[in-house]
């Protein structure tokens, strides 16, 4: 066995410490200090922007929750705007001016909660223009009652002119009716009278004298006459006579020619006549009126009649009779 030699512990120097492994333990100190500081901060920032992200949440949360508070504060306004818009009152310029301002609020209070990225100060000039939209409201709801009970009043006062003019036409037709009546009265009895007729045949000689005859064959012309009597309603001037013949055959003598033609009664409708008469007339005085009528064809033995109308009315007749002639004609 083989040992070795060592020297005696005791005859030892003293341990000296290892100058590099103090310099690392003196260096690794602020090493550890600066980690824990590192994370420390880390740690602590970690937990601030979690606050802060927090903090952020809430307000967008209340951001949002004022957002949608405004806006149904807005929708309740414009339901009672438009509530108000279908009250048929009738409009002014005053309700029409307004009509535009509130719209032109509305639209900008629109605007504000439109944003995406609406402020609170935005939010706050919202509130504040919603509160003075509704003011508009209520002084445009003043304005359309005062309106409907001005429409009340002019309603009432219509119906009462309506009334008024009712009864005024209602008295104006009964007053033209019975106007009507008199006139129809008035022109009745300004309708002429004939009276007193006498029916000649006269004969006209070559010497130019004439001679009344009764034989048919000797007569040239009729001269007809009557009397028309006095009449105070009928106007002074001019006036139309119809004269209608009718010859021994019952048949109305016209000729075109010599002036015949058509005109209307009252009582038979349209009639023939043979000769029309002009006169001048003077009211209120008995008048001889006279004319002569002439046809193409001979006369016949027979009764002629002589019919007068005047105003649409017969106002006479007369009747000649013409014998054959004799012997000697």
């Amino acid at each position: 066995m083989a040992f070795e030699n060592f020297p005696p512990t005791e005859n030892l120097p003293p341990s000296v410490p290892n100058p590099k492994k103090d310099w690392r333990t003196i260096l690794s100190i602020p090493l550890i200090i600066a980690l824990l500081c590192t994370w420390g901060y880390i740690i602590w920032d970690k937990s601030k922007n979690k606050e802060l992200i927090q903090q952020k949440d809430t307000q967008y949360a209340s951001v949002i929750s004022e957002k949608d508070t405004l806006q149904n504060l807005l929708d309740e306004s414009t339901r009672m705007y438009d509530s108000l818009k279908t009250t048929n009152a009738k409009k002014d310029s005053t309700i029409t001016k307004r009509d535009k301002e509130i719209a032109g609020k509305k639209a900008e209070i629109q605007g504000i909660l439109s944003k995406q990225n609406a402020t609170a100060a935005e939010l706050a000039q919202a509130r504040t223009l919603i509160a003075s939209l509704n003011t508009d409201i209520e002084n445009y709801k003043t304005q359309i009652e005062v309106l409907k009970g001005q429409n009340l009043v002019l309603t009432k006062e219509k119906e009462e002119v309506t009334q008024q003019r009712n009864a005024v036409t209602q008295q104006f037709d009964s007053a033209k009716v019975v106007i009507s009546e008199k006139d129809n009265l008035i022109d009745i009895g300004s309708t002429l009278e004939a009276a007193n007729f006498n029916i000649l045949g006269i004969q006209q000689k070559k010497n130019g004298k004439e001679k009344e005859t009764t034989r048919a064959k000797r007569v040239d012309m009729v001269r007809i006459s009557f009397d028309l009597g006095e009449n105070r309603i009928v106007t002074s001037g001019p006036k139309d006579l119809y004269i209608l013949v009718t010859g021994p055959d019952g048949k109305p003598v016209t000729v075109e020619a010599l002036g015949s033609g058509n005109f209307t009664t009252r009582n038979e409708g349209e009639k023939p006549y043979t000769q029309k008469v002009n006169i001048n007339y003077v009211q209120g005085q008995k008048q001889r009126v006279s004319f002569d009528w002439k046809q193409n064809d001979p006369y016949v033995e027979g009764d002629y009649k002589i019919e007068v109308y005047n105003n649409g009315f017969k106002i006479g007749e007369g009747t000649r009779h013409f014998k054959k002639g004799g012997l000697f004609g």
